[in-house]
């Protein structure tokens, strides 16, 4: 991934802006009433860098909106620095994403305040983490940003990386923006974020309502990592429903859960999975599940 990021245009006005800190990416999407900025990197000077670097884009143009597609630090904690130099701009996310960002970036607060004085990135997280910007215009279910000649769809298609995930999509530009909902990462290598807050029993079907929105065409952009297609889409899907049937497999057979990525093959790095089989144990009813389990 390039070093000295720049936006590259990967579909009309439709401009991704990739970084090495945790190999994130910020998109641009451009209209007639201004451009809408989807996920806004992992601190205020690292979103600072990209507003400087907006003007390349459409010169003179404003940022009239903001999506977050998830509650994680590395995509919302930009908010503050958009906010300062587009005011009033509107933020938007999923109900669950806003509800869960007060408790998550104090907790995050406090970790990093333990970090040593050199650790990377402490003291520009610790700036932007004191007075972060939460999203103010949230949404249940479809909403819709308008730029005059374009709309920007913004769809929850269910829980997944988080219990708040959104896509937003392009029509015009046949393009889905996917959020942490795909991982195309060599940083991860290409494994979903699948975290102590993810929904990994749930995700392959929240993908499949995301697939209804991709055709053989669509540029698919993920949280992380460069552009992929539908067929990447699909073959991720069809991973997570393997780690989900073979946790749930292994749950009905009685393994314990802390034996469990010992137990079988698993279609990602078992050592990534932690996480995940835990958390398809406690997803999981008392009718899947035969003791011993803990």
């Amino acid at each position: 991934m390039p070093q000295d990021p720049s936006f590259v245009e990967v579909a009309d006005r439709v401009w991704v802006r990739r970084h090495a800190w945790c190999d994130v990416s910020v998109t641009v999407v451009g209209g007639d009433r201004g451009l809408v900025v989807v996920d806004t990197h992992a601190s205020g000077p690292a979103m600072r860098e990209v507003l400087a670097d907006l003007g390349s884009l459409v010169p003179g143009a404003d940022v009239v909106a903001v999506v977050n597609t998830h509650a994680h630090f590395d995509h919302v904690l930009g908010n503050r620095a958009v906010r300062d130099a587009h005011p009033g701009v509107p933020i938007h996310a999923h109900d669950d994403a806003a509800a869960a960002l007060p408790a998550y970036l104090a907790d995050l607060r406090t970790h990093v305040q333990g970090e040593p004085p050199d650790a990377p990135h402490r003291d520009e997280l610790l700036e932007s983490l004191a007075d972060p910007v939460l999203p103010d215009h949230t949404l249940s279910s479809v909403g819709i940003v308008d730029l005059g000649d374009r709309a920007l769809e913004v769809v929850h298609p269910g829980r997944g990386h988080t219990g708040g995930d959104v896509v937003v999509r392009v029509p015009d530009a046949d393009v889905v923006l996917a959020g942490d909902l795909v991982e195309s990462s060599d940083r991860e290598a290409a494994t979903p974020g699948l975290g102590p807050d993810s929904f990994p029993l749930e995700w392959p079907l929240t993908l499949d309502f995301v697939l209804q929105l991709v055709t053989p065409t669509t540029v698919v952009v993920p949280g992380h990592g460069p552009v992929v297609d539908r067929a990447f889409v699909q073959d991720q899907r069809a991973d997570l429903g393997i780690l989900a049937e073979t946790a749930r497999d292994l749950a009905g057979r009685g393994i314990r859960v802390d034996d469990a990525l010992g137990s079988a093959e698993w279609p990602f790095p078992a050592d990534r999975l932690g996480d995940a089989v835990r958390r398809i144990y406690e997803q999981l009813p008392r009718a899947q599940k035969r003791l011993p389990l803990v």
